[in-house]
C-alpha cells in the first residue's frame, strides 16, 4: 500500500456534503471477493431510491477492507427507508463473505505499508509499548460527509478522537 491515493477513484459532481458510509471489514478481502462486491455495490447504487426517486449515489471498495456509499442529497435528501435498504444490502455481503462490517470496536491503522486491525481494547498497549504512535495513520471511520472523506478518512492518530481518549499514554 504504497500510495494512500483514493481520491481520484471518487466520483465526479457530487455535493461536497454528500453524505457518506464507511463499512470496514473484519478481514482483507480477495480479489476476486473485491470485484464481486464491486459489482454488486454498483447494481444496488443503479437501483438504490429514496421515495420512489432515484439516490445519486456511488460505491466501491477501498484497500480491500472497506465497503464506502456515498449518497448525494444536494437535489433528493436520503430517507430512513433508503438508509435501511443499503444497512441489509451490506449484510448481504457480510452473509455472502462470511464477514463482519459493524464491529466498530476494530480500529484500523496503516502499519508498514498494510492495513492492520486493533482491537480497541488492546490501544492502551499498544500506545504505551510505542507500536501506534502520533504520527500512525489511523482510518476515521466516524466521517459522514464526502468533503471528510476526501480530506480526513485517513489521518495521523493524533488529529483524530483516539487522541482524546488515549492521549496521555502516546508515546512519540
Amino acid at each position: 500500500m504504497k500510495s494512500l491515493e483514493f481520491t481520484q477513484q471518487l466520483p465526479e459532481g457530487f455535493d461536497d456534503r454528500s453524505r457518506v458510509w464507511i463499512y470496514q471489514c473484519s478481514r482483507l478481502l480477495s480479489l476476486s471477493e473485491v470485484l464481486d462486491a464491486e459489482s454488486r455495490i454498483n447494481e444496488f447504487v443503479q437501483s438504490w431510491s429514496s421515495h420512489g426517486a432515484a439516490v445519486k449515489g456511488f460505491g466501491t471498495v477501498f484497500f480491500g477492507r472497506f465497503v464506502v456509499l456515498i449518497a448525494d442529497e444536494s437535489t433528493h435528501g436520503v430517507s430512513g427507508c433508503s438508509t435501511d435498504s443499503s444497512v441489509r444490502f451490506i449484510k448481504e455481503i457480510e452473509k455472502s463473505y462470511n464477514v463482519s462490517f459493524f464491529d466498530r470496536t476494530q480500529l484500523a491503522f496503516l502499519i508498514n505499508d498494510a492495513v492492520q486491525m486493533l482491537p480497541l481494547t488492546q490501544l492502551p498497549y499498544a500506545l504505551e509499548n510505542g507500536f501506534i504512535k502520533k504520527e500512525t495513520l489511523y482510518f476515521n471511520n466516524t466521517i459522514t460527509q464526502l468533503h471528510e472523506l476526501r480530506n480526513h478518512w485517513i489521518i495521523p492518530m493524533s488529529e483524530s478522537w483516539l487522541m482524546r481518549k488515549f492521549g496521555t499514554t502516546i508515546q512519540g
